[in-house]
């Protein structure tokens, strides 16, 4: 009798052990495909489209001596950083400083892209979107219930951007197809989501294999694509104009 029961405490250990084995390995093999996985995630974004990966080869400007950057090149650098930063989407509404604000780094809105970008060139749109709005406020979008310009947030608004760039910049083709000729790396590209929201960005230099420009935005997260054409192109502009 206690030979047998004996028999049955070993057997039940062995198994425990075997079945413990089992499950450290399907954890293992779950843990390596989960970090293949995020490895491969890391370098596409939600619509499946394939990151650059900037340690293939520098991109055309990153060729280029630091003294002989010219703005566009700037404005590229500049909105690259926000990749580089892993920058978050926030679109929330912060008190800043005037002029030259910035909402906290490592977060932002599309339109911070393109703000953090021209200030990498010395160009400030909080400030000049600020002075436009002074002189001409009527000139702007009055879709926010506000009576006087707000230097927190008009130029995190894409409409405000798109309608100082109308005033004071080069406005361009939206058209791609085409007019390859008219898409400059700097460039800026706004887009309006299937929702109806709108959305912004800044053309790279870093092109697709048909010549197509990536470009940097931040929908979700900061990322240098192949979206130009993934949404609806309403507005395309340069700043400083040519």
């Amino acid at each position: 009798m206690n030979y047998r029961k004996g028999s049955h405490v070993a057997g039940k250990t062995s198994k425990k052990k075997y079945v413990r084995t089992i499950a450290a390995i399907i954890m293992l093999l779950a843990v390596g495909i989960g970090c293949w996985w995020w490895i491969k995630m890391g370098k596409m974004n939600s619509n499946n489209v394939l990151y650059p990966d900037p340690r293939i080869s520098l991109s055309p400007i990153e060729k280029i001596p630091s003294n002989q950057l010219r703005t566009p090149d700037l404005i590229v650098l500049g909105a690259r950083q926000e990749v580089a930063r892993n920058t978050m989407y926030d679109g929330s509404y912060q008190v800043l400083s005037y002029p030259k604000g910035d909402v906290p780094l490592g977060w932002g809105a599309c339109t911070d892209v393109v703000i953090r970008a021209l200030r990498n060139a010395g160009i400030d749109l909080q400030e000049l979107i600020h002075q436009d709005m002074t002189k001409s406020f009527s000139a702007y979008p009055q879709q926010w219930g506000t009576r006087a310009p707000d230097s927190n947030i008009d130029h995190r608004r894409v409409p405000n951007q798109m309608c100082f760039l109308k005033r004071h910049g080069q406005t361009l083709s939206t058209m791609v197809a085409g007019h390859l000729d008219q898409w400059h790396w700097g460039d800026i590209v706004y887009w309006r989501f299937p929702n109806g929201l709108e959305h912004c960005g800044i053309v790279s230099d870093r092109k697709t294999e048909e010549g197509i420009p990536l470009v940097i935005e931040n929908s979700s997260k900061a990322q240098e694509a192949d979206l130009l054409q993934y949404w609806e192109i309403i507005g395309h502009f340069r700043y400083p104009p040519d």
